[in-house]
């Protein structure tokens, strides 16, 4: 991880369960109060996105607080972007501020591995395009060992618009990187067919009850309509076929978890019913993304 987290197709399995065994010291507990750290004082965090976010962004910020870093946050367009600068003059100019680590965010597949390679700050890659998410990947993970002894063997249905989903393909690596057996599902349209061939333990459906049968997890995505220069599924039409109902789990083993990275598009995606039942963890992965955030600064900042 030196020089940053740009993804978790390059990192390997000690380095990820170092991480997820990191986040846990820093969970936050019902009751308890909120613990600061002076572990990062003296450090900045500059927070750099160029795609609208309210959890990933939010929760860096928090992380780097609870550390004792220093953060400033950056909207393209409240950057020099919008006034024509390029990606790479505003990035070299950050870099000429001295931060500890840049947490960026683009639509480009590939910006922060590019950038990477001209700035000498670390770069925490926080979303790139249809590419990867690697902190909500290891946030995912560390949220399914709270409710699991181990991720070996465990049965991971991953549905919805996989074909731009970067959390999809990050939780794609590092679930078979542990022994999972991962089933894509989605309509043809959104389930690029090769991506049953990059990772081994990786099947691809497009029957819906096929993928949840036996399922341990239940990992539901957001339909990406603004990557979508053509809709490939009517929105009207989508929820009858992909969208998670009660009767739906039924089907996964008993005490499935069902998760969603967020936002929910409640009625397309999943129902209310799901989504505020027993079984949903979406909100403890909200939670936990704040704890595995404050782990990755920790690590980079120190290792930088």
């Amino acid at each position: 991880m030196r020089g940053g987290l740009l993804g978790i197709e390059e990192m390997s399995r000690e380095n990820i369960q170092a991480i997820l065994d990191r986040a846990r010291d820093f969970q936050q507990h019902a009751g308890e109060p909120v613990k600061n750290f002076d572990i990062l004082r003296g450090k900045m965090v500059v927070n750099l996105f160029f795609e609208s976010s309210t959890r990933t962004r939010t929760s860096f910020e928090i992380a780097a607080k609870r550390l004792g870093a220093d953060a400033v946050s950056i909207t393209a367009s409240g950057s020099s972007v919008s006034k024509g600068e390029s990606l790479v003059d505003t990035l070299n100019t950050l870099g000429a501020m001295r931060p500890n680590a840049i947490v960026m965010r683009h639509a480009a597949s590939g910006a922060p591995h590019f950038l990477s390679r001209y700035l000498p700050t670390p770069i925490i890659n926080a979303g790139d395009g249809t590419h990867e998410h690697p902190t909500q990947a290891l946030l995912d993970a560390r949220t399914i060992l709270d409710h699991r002894p181990t991720l070996e063997g465990l049965r991971v249905a991953i549905i919805g618009d996989i074909a731009h989903s970067r959390v999809a393909r990050s939780n794609m690596y590092l679930l078979s990187k542990f022994g999972a057996r991962v089933v894509l599902c989605g309509p043809p349209t959104l389930l690029p067919r090769e991506l049953g061939s990059l990772t081994p333990g990786v099947t691809l459906t497009y029957d819906m009850r096929e993928a949840i049968a036996g399922a341990d997890v239940i990992m539901m995505l957001r339909v990406q309509l603004e990557r979508q220069h053509e809709t490939p599924f009517p929105p009207n039409e989508y929820f009858p076929f992909y969208g998670l109902r009660l009767d739906h789990t039924t089907l996964a083993k008993p005490g499935a978890l069902v998760m969603h990275p967020g936002p929910i598009n409640r009625g397309r995606e999943l129902s209310s019913e799901v989504a505020d039942s027993r079984q949903s963890v979406i909100l403890n992965q909200v939670e936990n993304g704040v704890a595995v955030r404050m782990a990755v600064l920790e690590k980079v900042l120190n290792e930088a």
